[in-house]
């Protein structure tokens, strides 16, 4: 009789780890930011856009445009940018100042592998765009002060303002129920990753940066600006072209977009500020069935729209919400 009860256990135990493990293999509900790239505004249904999740065609469950009062815009400025940087701040101001009401943003630098703001009174994310405007000040212009600008936007992502550890590593993920969007000022060049030659473009930071950017649902955002120093014209053509590359592989893989022009800095950020805030107004959420799992899923997306393409990150994590009702 013992041998039966054990034995009736033990099956029961089979049973229901396995009843468990299929529980936790099906399709999860799962949001992810997409945007559309076209010369003419966009207005887009679920029909119109296709996605694969690990290269299988799944159904679109819903396609919603975020509104301004749901959207999170964090601007993070590297602080070792060169000096003549500081007379792109009225650009900035201005993009800030002129956000559609409800816009939420931040006002960040970056240091030592960290986002600082310029006053504990401003430490997060206000739709008070001419406070937010006021925190810009000059650039410390060190060289190498942020140590590297992919520690700082995993650190930033990781440690989102009003959003708890807790609530970032739960499943299902929660979130602060508002689309969460970077937009990083930086020249993207990894220093910890050692050369910036064109044969060493394969850096465990910048994939670590993606990789914390993609499980948030985070689309990473940047505009190209050199730093001070960097050695000989050579050394800083090499520099310029190690740090665009992994900006853009960056935002590639978020769906996010890499503004930048040439070796050198733009004369004027107005027009990629433009160009972002067009994207932030083009931007939706969609929600598809993912299977679930602890790895990050593979995601494509295209549309059938004409002389159109859609951004989307190319990892999603299982169960993301980026926001609760669309």
């Amino acid at each position: 009789m013992t041998r039966f009860f054990l034995a009736f256990a033990l099956f029961t135990a089979s049973v229901t780890g396995t009843a468990a493990h299929a529980q936790e293999e099906g399709p999860t509900p799962t949001q992810a930011l997409v945007s559309f790239d076209s010369k003419a505004p966009v207005s887009a249904t679920a029909s119109d856009v296709t996605v694969k999740v690990n290269n299988r065609a799944t159904p679109l469950l819903g396609l919603a445009p975020v509104s301004p009062n749901a959207v999170q815009i964090a601007i993070l400025i590297d602080d070792g940018l060169r000096s003549s940087v500081n007379v792109q701040l009225d650009d900035i101001r201005s993009f800030i100042q002129n956000l559609p009401a409800g816009a939420e943003v931040f006002v960040g630098y970056m240091q030592n592998g960290r986002v600082v703001t310029t006053s504990n009174a401003n430490s997060g994310f206000t739709s008070d765009h001419a406070a937010a405007a006021s925190t810009l000040r000059i650039s410390q212009g060190v060289p190498g002060v942020d140590a590297s600008p992919y520690f700082c936007v995993s650190n930033f992502v990781k440690n989102w303002p009003g959003i708890s550890e807790v609530q970032q590593t739960s499943l299902p993920p929660q979130s602060s129920r508002k689309a969460r969007i970077v937009l990083m000022l930086t020249n993207g060049v990894d220093p910890y990753n050692g050369s910036t030659s064109i044969l060493n473009q394969n850096s465990p930071y910048v994939d670590s940066a993606i990789n914390v950017a993609q499980a948030a649902g985070v689309p990473v955002y940047s505009i190209y600006y050199g730093e001070v120093g960097g050695g000989g014209i050579g050394r800083r053509r090499s520099a310029s072209f190690s740090g665009q590359s992994y900006l853009a592989q960056t935002a590639e893989a978020t769906g996010g977009v890499s503004f930048y022009q040439g070796i050198g800095n733009p004369v004027s950020l107005a027009p990629y500020l433009k160009q972002f805030q067009t994207a932030i107004s083009e931007t939706y959420v969609a929600t598809f069935a993912v299977p679930a799992s602890k790895n990050l899923a593979r995601l494509t997306a295209s549309t059938n729209l004409p002389k159109t393409k859609v951004r989307a990150p190319n990892q999603v994590r299982s169960g993301n919400v980026i926001l609760q009702q669309q």
